[in-house]
């Protein structure tokens, strides 16, 4: 009886119990944020405050969208 309540937990909640099998062996989640430095030329930084003027949204988040 109880083995099939936690078989049922385990079908509803597949994709939680992967992230946290995941966590324990990286330490990340999927959803975390990292900072990093890459290098843009100035026309390029220039369209991407162009956009953000635009869309209201941060260079990152532009950045971010684009993968």
């Amino acid at each position: 009886m109880q083995s099939d309540k936690i078989k049922k937990i385990m079908r509803k909640y597949k994709k939680e119990f992967k992230i946290l099998e995941n966590y324990d062996k990286t330490r990340e989640l999927p959803f975390q944020r990292k900072r990093i430095d890459i290098t843009l030329s100035v026309a390029t930084i220039n369209k991407l405050k162009q956009l953000k003027a635009k869309t209201g949204k941060p260079i990152s988040h532009l950045i971010e969208e684009k993968f």
